[in-house]
């Protein structure tokens, strides 16, 4: 983590959510809901798919935590290395997706007159 992001600092998670304590209470239900070991899919994949959108979103606080989360709910090692992999391709798929719009675009502006 760099000087602005410390392992630390999700100590200060409680004040924050204190004070935007709607909010901060929304976000808990929601996420307690998410990360609940009831649902269909067990709580050691909900942690590598949260990896997963950690790796592409570039959070190192969600790293963190989904790292420690994985491993406690029984992911190896191998399993937490294959994640960023799985990720980069779906990220790079959607990049791929995406310029199917830009091509469609310049058609269509190459036919207007």
């Amino acid at each position: 983590m760099s000087r602005y992001q410390r392992r630390e600092d999700l100590a200060i998670v409680p004040d924050l959510l204190g004070l935007a304590a709607t909010e901060g209470r929304a976000f808990l239900t929601f996420n307690n809901a998410v990360e609940r070991s009831d649902g269909e899919i067990p709580r050691k994949y909900r942690e590598l798919i949260a990896l997963g959108v950690a790796f592409t979103t570039q959070c190192a606080y969600c790293i963190d935590t989904h790292t420690r989360h994985a491993r406690a709910h029984g992911a190896s090692r191998q399993e937490i290395a294959e994640a960023p992999f799985v990720a980069a391709a779906v990220k790079a798929g959607g990049t791929l997706a995406h310029s199917l719009l830009a091509l469609r675009l310049y058609d269509e502006d190459e036919k207007a007159p």
